[in-house]
């Protein structure tokens, strides 16, 4: 169960990134089907009529939620619903991509999602979003003021989001391994290019991870379209590909519980897992955020565009935003949480722990946030990405 879950937010976290295409084709989907429902009039009618039927017979004690799967505490609703006497309608989807064409589209309505950074944006800059009145939402200063800073690279004067979630994206190292290859344990993602780990790198399979890795290496900024940057970072890459042994998602907290391979870039919500599965075995790992910078992500919850029931979203945000909720949230899901009043309610082999919860000030001083580039500038990316699997 515990790995379910993560792998679900590991399909999430990376869907942006490795299958840009994807939100095209889907986004394809959703409007011939809207042109086919459209042509034959009444069926679209009556498809609306009944989704929007289960809301109306609930009046406006509702609030329609869509999240990623396994991202919650399924106690959490509960709790809602019996404090606030508000029904929670709850329904998941398994990517970004998956869940902007739906919001896009309209037919089903929802009140509340949680979408990630890159994808809040995207979904701001085609007006798809409410901005959110925090007056309703007073927990929200249970969030670290540096969190809140970083939120504001995708979303300017924090007018739209609610942050649920963060984390890092960085190295896991198996100690024992370098030590027997003398390799020294890596401090940078210039490290990942050292020749006697060759067979032994695990990157991710994933455009804009794999090249974020290589443009911080050079000091360039992760969200560059920047032509003559891009192509050095696609020739660092292919530099690279020898020393690699595979570009993976899922596996490589798995790789690496196996001692598979050295070294490999993984996102920090999986480090629990690791250890977790490690507990009691001589296999050592530790995680390191690479001193060039790297990326600091969010997911977090906003109101879309259409929503009926905004005030009761604005509940639900205010209720995730409560300490012991957030705790509870967080030993469920064990992805990092912003909440500041929560860590004093967590255990200190959690809150202690780096690779969950590092110093933010010195990780935003190199950190940054995935931004949303456009088709156009997603494309170079994504053209550079098939050079590089084809070299």
């Amino acid at each position: 169960m515990f790995k379910d879950r993560n792998d679900n937010k590991s399909i999430l976290r990376t869907s942006g990134r490795s299958s840009m295409v994807c939100a095209v084709l889907s986004l394809l989907c959703i409007c011939l089907i809207s042109a086919f429902f459209t042509a034959c009039g009444g069926a679209k009618e009556e498809t609306n009529t009944a989704e929007q039927g289960e809301q109306d017979a609930q009046g406006d004690n509702v609030v329609m939620v869509y999240n990623a799967g396994e991202y919650i505490d399924p106690e959490v609703p509960k709790l809602f619903e019996k404090e606030t006497g508000i029904k929670v309608i709850y329904d998941t989807f398994e990517t970004n991509e998956e869940m902007y064409p739906v919001i896009q589209a309209g037919g089903v309505i929802y009140d509340a999602v949680c979408p990630s950074d890159y994808m809040i944006e995207k979904m701001m800059q085609n007006h798809l979003l409410q901005e959110v009145d925090f007056n309703n939402v007073p927990n929200i200063k249970e969030i670290g003021k540096d969190y809140m800073k970083m939120c504001e690279q995708f979303d300017p004067g924090n007018k739209y989001v609610v942050p649920y979630t963060t984390g890092t994206v960085g190295i896991l190292y198996n100690k024992k391994m370098l030590d027997k290859l003398g390799v020294p344990y890596p401090t940078k993602w210039a490290d990942l290019w050292n020749p006697k780990l060759k067979g032994e790198i695990l990157m991710q399979d994933s455009v804009r991870d794999a090249f974020m890795v290589a443009l911080k290496k050079e000091g360039h900024s992760m969200n560059t379209v920047s032509d003559a940057e891009l192509d050095e970072a696609l020739q660092d890459l292919i530099k690279q590909k020898p020393l690699v042994q595979a570009y993976v998602v899922d596996q490589v907290r798995d790789k690496m519980i196996g001692e598979e391979a050295a070294v490999g870039v993984i996102y920090s919500g999986e480090i629990l897992y690791v250890q977790g599965e490690l507990e009691g075995t001589d296999v050592e790992v530790d995680y390191v955020i690479p001193e060039e910078g790297t990326n600091v992500w969010f997911d977090g919850w906003v109101i879309p565009w259409n929503a009926k029931h905004k005030e009761n979203a604005e509940k639900w945000m205010n209720f995730l935003c409560r300490p012991d909720i957030a705790a509870k949230n967080f030993e469920y899901i064990t992805y990092p949480t912003p909440n500041v009043g929560a860590l004093a309610l967590l255990d200190k082999s959690y809150t202690e722990n780096k690779a969950l919860f590092p110093d933010m000030k010195e990780v935003l001083k190199k950190g940054e946030v995935y931004t949303y580039l456009g088709e156009e500038n997603e494309t170079k990316y994504n053209n550079r990405w098939k050079i590089l699997k084809a070299s």
